[in-house]
């Protein structure tokens, strides 16, 4: 599944920003895959921390094929050494393993906190063990798939926007100006914000260098 958006978006995008409109131009339409299920997606970015992408990709190949399935009645069965014998840390395993018992005891309802408004998801899940604030703010994106989500924590935003409106610095001050220009489409000006960040227009420099942040 990809993130949805479409024209609507990219009309409003182009209308409210002139050089964010032309990099959309020359970029097209983003294909940016989504993991629907946000109990398994807070395992996967849990396992991900910290390693490379293509180590995640193959301990969690190794970890689907023990659970069956990333459910929380499956992480709260499977002991701690089927986990580390997926090549999954002590730490992290605590963290999953801790946060699939707050779902089957009820005291963590992923339902509901699918209906909060952004703030209190990022505050709810930001509570879990392992899980910070842009954690959140990217399972609000990639799973709920709201559409306003732009954020200040990633340096991916702000080298693409250094890039885009050719600043050394991105300040908070200056990100809030765009943040509010950009608004309510956010989160669709982050998947551009990051393929430019990523080199897919290599016209385009860092004004900061090899500087971050």
């Amino acid at each position: 599944m990809n993130f949805k958006y479409g024209k609507k978006e990219i009309d409003y995008l182009k209308s409210r920003d002139r050089r964010l409109g032309e990099v959309i131009d020359q970029i097209g339409r983003i294909r940016w895959t989504v993991e629907p299920d946000l109990f398994s997606a807070i395992v996967q970015n849990i396992v991900s921390q910290q390693i490379s992408g293509k180590a995640a990709e193959s301990i969690l190949a190794r970890v689907v094929k023990a659970l069956g399935a990333i459910t929380p009645e499956a992480v709260a069965q499977t002991d701690v050494e089927a986990f580390r014998a997926c090549g999954v840390s002590q730490r992290k395993v605590e963290y999953i393993k801790d946060f699939a018992a707050k779902v089957v005891s009820g005291e963590l309802d992923l339902d509901a906190v699918a209906k909060m408004p952004d703030a209190e998801v990022i505050a709810a899940l930001s509570s879990l063990r392992g899980i910070g604030v842009w954690t959140a703010e990217m399972l609000l994106l990639f799973t709920l798939q709201r559409p306003d989500v732009l954020s200040y924590g990633d340096l991916g935003i702000h080298r693409g926007m250094r890039m885009v409106y050719r600043h050394r610095k991105i300040t908070k001050k200056l990100f809030e100006k765009y943040r509010r220009r950009l608004s309510p489409c956010g989160s669709v000006a982050s998947l551009y914000f990051w393929k430019v960040s990523g080199g897919v227009l290599p016209g385009l420099t860092d004004p900061a260098g090899g500087t971050q942040k």
